[in-house]
């Protein structure tokens, strides 16, 4: 079993007709996913890759039963088109663009928990379930069906992860994009109760990094209610205090608050495999599976 996307999703893609949007709906097509139908606001009536466009979300939604939603919108527009993905109802919002306004995602978390729908991002490479189906950018050749459950505030650090999986013969039940942004719609917290209910799974990877709380809440949170093996990469060791470092999130602050060290001494106290490379995963997923 999978979770969040499958063989079943009915998927939207928001910003179709631009070129980021038209590509990988595109490659998602290739992978077998059933997207349904494009949205862009003045081009509905229009057809893209032989998929009808509407102006709205919720025209979409009620034409084709869609249930689960991408955008690739730029980070300046996406609060308007993650708001109104969000209030028709979908159950499952991607949101991909990376640099959206803090106040922005701030306001989405909060609506997107209020109405009980599950956001992803911003600043994701998206979801796949390896073989089933994908709503987002990555690779999907990389990836390749198993028990490994992963998910990564990183998108290189979990592409090299998959890679090197896949050469050893591990595959994913599902890998979700948590993003790098200061203010995600989902944390891992959010997460983890579906890896843990996934018959599926058998083992969860977590790619952490420098900057923000996550991985001390996951800690606390795997230590009470996972009963998996987790394994934890936190990137950044060598980041300098008080600089972010590639993504908003990935800041530590001069008292030493969200640094590498202390993530990983609650990790560790939690019971969690703490890896010191992606390789490192990889050697202890194979102990593990």
């Amino acid at each position: 079993m999978s979770f969040l996307i499958d063989e079943h999703t009915r998927l939207i893609v928001q910003g179709i007709t631009g070129r980021e949007g038209r590509f990988h709906a595109e490659q998602m097509i290739e992978y077998k996913t059933n997207v349904v139908a494009g949205v862009t606001p003045g081009k509905g009536g229009g057809e893209v890759l032989g998929l009808p466009v509407y102006n709205t979300v919720l025209e979409a939604k009620e034409k084709h039963d869609a249930n689960a939603t991408v955008l690739f919108v730029p980070p300046n527009f996406l609060y308007g088109a993650a708001y109104e993905a969000i209030m028709s109802g979908i159950p499952l919002v991607i949101t991909i663009a990376e640099g959206t306004p803090v106040h922005d995602m701030l306001k989405l978390h909060h609506l997107a928990k209020e109405k009980g729908v599950r956001l992803i991002g911003p600043n994701s490479f998206g979801i796949i379930s390896p073989g089933k189906a994908k709503a987002g950018f990555m690779a999907h050749r990389i990836f390749s069906p198993g028990n490994v459950g992963v998910m990564s505030r990183s998108a290189t650090n979990c592409y090299e992860t998959v890679f090197l999986m896949q050469k050893e013969g591990i595959g994913q039940s599902t890998v979700v994009g948590v993003g790098g942004d200061m203010i995600p719609g989902s944390t891992f917290v959010d997460i983890l109760p579906y890896f843990e209910a996934d018959d599926e799974t058998t083992v969860i990877v977590m790619i952490g990094e420098i900057g923000g709380s996550e991985e001390e809440l996951a800690a606390r949170y795997i230590k009470d209610h996972v009963t998996k093996p987790v394994i934890a990469l936190i990137a950044g060791k060598n980041a300098p205090k008080d600089t972010s470092m590639g993504h908003a999130g990935a800041i530590v602050s001069p008292d030493g608050e969200g640094s590498a060290e202390k993530k990983e001494e609650e990790l560790r106290a939690a019971g969690v495999h703490i890896a010191e490379s992606t390789e490192d995963i990889t050697r202890i997923a194979k102990t593990l599976v």
